[in-house]
């Protein structure tokens, strides 16, 4: 048995170092490490848990890999999977914060990123594109994600997210869901762990209670305040990387004034060009936030890790949770059917950030060819991301 769980890690370290792409790529490298080279898992019992973390708010690459991980070795292996996906990224992506602070006001590193930022857009209007036209099928949906683009531009609150995942959710799951399955869903929700419920809960509400009373001027307050936005951030986000990011901007940039356009741009951009969990870049954010308000090199460490394990924690916990009674919850059709309202506010959100991500940009003319580029070589042709962005810091570099 402990060979194969050291057969398990390595095959988690393979998969960490070649899963460029987003969670929709990494499905097809999931199944050739775990279930063709090596079958831990059978391929049904992958998509499963795929399927649970499309459920689930939270990264879903990083919720299937660490699904697999507890059925293969229980929670002591689930946790040191998770710990080898999580760590060479948002390591990375942390020394990308650090090095961006310190020399980010040199022109030279400003002429080699110029091209970054217009890349990165196109990316994230590939993005929205691309998930549009897979969720919004009805009239409902395109009526629920203009709603979300009108509240996050009018309202600007980082609660307009959780508050409209929750009512879209609920509004499709009331519509679409056939009224005699109530009597089986709380059958089946009764076998949940209220104390485990609580605990999650809890510590959300402890957080952001201990973030509002603390000092501002306290060297704790924002450690403590980031842990907070992010771990509420992982409650509610649902699509993975690809609305995480567009949140991110709006909340922390645009209404938090964390970090500039600009530097959140270029590492975004960055985190494309590496392997590993999109989710990683939280770390990125955290550790700029840190030095944008006058911390020192340990506290940008600070920021990059309780942020990286913020947004991580809550998915984390609710597959360890969920996974062993999965087989009753996946007949609830009632979840299913809120899926179609939380992607329709999802995608809202995503065109609703572009939008505001726009406005550095303005009427750059070579900014929005670039940007315009970069989305029609994402959307047909095989070209991934990685490489454009690679491509953009070498023309730059050279030019």
């Amino acid at each position: 048995m402990a060979k194969r769980k050291l057969l398990f890690i390595r095959n988690v370290i393979l998969f960490t170092f070649t899963a460029f792409g987003g969670a929709q790529a990494h499905i097809s490298l999931l199944l050739k490490y775990f279930v063709k080279n090596n079958r831990f898992v059978s391929e049904e019992e992958l998509l499963e848990l795929n399927a649970l973390a499309q459920v689930l708010p939270g990264p879903a690459s990083t919720q299937t890999l660490v699904g697999i991980a507890y059925k293969v070795g229980g929670l002591r292996l689930a946790i040191l999977t998770f710990l080898i996906w999580i760590f060479p990224s948002a390591a990375f992506m942390t020394f990308a914060a650090i090095s961006y602070a310190r020399f980010d006001q040199k022109a030279r590193f400003a002429e080699v990123f110029r091209f970054i930022q217009p890349i990165a857009l196109g990316i994230v209007a590939f993005g929205a594109y691309h998930l549009s036209r897979k969720v919004l099928v009805s009239q409902l949906t395109i009526l629920l994600a203009i709603s979300a683009v009108i509240a996050t531009l009018v309202l600007r609150n980082a609660y307009v997210f959780p508050m409209a995942i929750l009512i879209g959710g609920m509004v499709s799951s009331a519509i679409d869901t056939p009224k005699e399955e109530t009597e089986l869903r709380v059958k089946l929700l009764s076998n949940i762990n209220p104390k485990k419920f609580s605990y999650f809960i809890a510590l959300l509400l402890f957080m952001a209670i201990l973030g509002a009373i603390i000092n501002t001027t306290s060297p704790f307050s924002l450690p403590i305040r980031l842990f907070e936005n992010f771990y509420r951030n992982g409650m509610f986000i649902f699509g993975g990387g690809q609305v995480l990011v567009p949140l991110m901007f709006t909340e922390f940039v645009q209404m938090k004034h964390y970090l500039q356009a600009s530097g959140f741009l270029s590492g975004f951009a960055i985190q494309q060009a590496l392997p590993g969990p999109t989710f990683s870049f939280t770390s990125y954010v955290g550790a700029l936030s840190m030095k944008n308000f006058g911390y020192g090199l340990f506290g940008q460490i600070i920021g990059g890790t309780v942020a990286v394990l913020g947004v991580n924690l809550p998915g984390l916990i609710l597959v360890l949770f969920i996974v062993p009674f999965w087989d009753d919850l996946k007949k609830i059709s009632r979840i299913k059917h809120s899926l179609s309202g939380i992607n329709a506010v999802s995608v809202g959100f995503i065109v609703a950030a572009f939008i505001l991500l726009l406005k550095p940009i303005g009427f750059d003319v070579v900014a929005i060819g670039i940007m315009a580029v970069t989305f029609v070589v994402l959307n047909f042709t095989k070209i991934s991301p990685p490489l454009i962005v690679i491509a953009g810091i070498l023309i730059g570099y050279f030019i």
